[in-house]
């Protein structure tokens, strides 16, 4: 049962399904992102036979949530690109230097919602703006509504995964090296991923 919507004609498997689902309207409100129980990572091609994955461990972010109507949620984020994480320091720090990030100029990468939509069941898609190195770009990511939970704590929780694709070299990404065996040592396209755990705000 999607956070989005409910279609009425489903009363038998709304009526089951509300014993361990809550109404989804209560879940409109304000929400911050976890980044605790939270991940933003991504996945490039290297030497055009294997994956390097990393992720980023400093982020903020809110979502408005509304159970009504899906086009009314938002999201936004702020990612500290000087926290990317890929397993190699040496790749860190390159990674963070002139020829990708230059994190010392760009700080920040933000994402900020324009539109959502209910795709059906549990999944929706989000639209917003990307701004890498100063340069902004639509951005679609689909994702799937996880469910909802009070934890031990008595935080209300959301959760939600995520994917999408982007080519890095449209926000300026466009260091590369070429390799004798033909093709590049670095992917124009990048895999995004997410698991966003998020909890209501007091």
């Amino acid at each position: 049962m999607g956070i989005f919507s409910r279609k009425d004609n489903e009363t038998a498997t709304a009526t089951a399904d509300s014993a361990v689902n809550p109404d989804l309207a209560a879940l409109t409100g304000e929400y911050t992102i976890d980044p605790a129980h939270s991940t933003f990572g991504f996945v490039a091609r290297h030497a055009m036979v294997t994956n390097v994955k990393g992720s980023f461990q400093d982020f903020t972010g809110t979502l408005h949530l509304d159970g009504t109507d899906p086009s009314n949620s938002t999201a936004t984020i702020d990612v500290v690109m000087d926290s990317i994480e890929t397993g190699n320091a040496d790749r860190d720090g390159h990674l963070k230097s002139a020829d990708f990030f230059k994190t010392d100029e760009f700080p920040a990468m933000t994402f900020r919602t324009t539109k959502a939509e209910a795709l059906g069941g549990d999944d929706y898609r989000i639209t917003g703006d990307l701004t890498i190195l100063g340069t902004t770009r639509p951005l679609t990511i689909d994702l799937e509504f996880n469910g909802a939970a009070k934890d031990p704590f008595g935080n209300e929780r959301v959760g939600f995964e995520g994917k999408a694709e982007i080519l890095r070299s449209e926000w300026g990404l466009t260091w590369n090296a070429a390799l004798e065996t033909g093709g590049v040592l670095v992917s124009d396209k990048i895999k995004l991923n997410f698991d966003i755990s998020a909890i209501r705000n007091a």
